[in-house]
């Protein structure tokens, strides 16, 4: 199985400030597969914010193109997320989730403890 574990890099922001959130692996990491990054707001379904396959293929929602960078570090096992010119409707607990198949039976899905991101003006 594979723990996710972020970092607190979250927190209050202005409008039009930056935030980086980073993500551990640890255990089957050389299983992980595609990384993605969520936010939850307060009575809504996670959204899905941005994705990274192991080859490094990115896709964003359309709301954070061209200001949230996805990357990761298959070396030290850390996925991260550059958020820039934050809004006010970036404010949510984003959450990490990896893909992992060790076993060849399908996928398990792993999500990190949350990291509360606030945007005011």
């Amino acid at each position: 199985q594979v723990q996710l574990v972020q970092s607190e890099g979250g927190g209050l922001v202005q409008t039009g400030g930056s935030l980086r959130l980073s993500c551990a692996a640890s255990g089957d990491t050389p299983c992980i597969s595609n990384m993605r990054w969520f936010r939850k707001t307060p009575g809504l379904e996670p959204e899905f914010v941005a994705a990274i396959t192991s080859d490094g293929t990115t896709n964003y929602v359309d709301s954070v193109k061209g200001r949230f960078t996805i990357s990761r570090d298959d070396v030290n096992h850390i996925l991260y997320l550059q958020m820039n010119s934050l809004k006010e409707q970036d404010t949510a607990l984003y959450l990490c989730n990896a893909e992992s198949d060790c076993s060849g039976y399908g996928s398990i899905f792993s999500w990190g403890q949350g990291t509360q991101v606030t945007v005011s003006s």
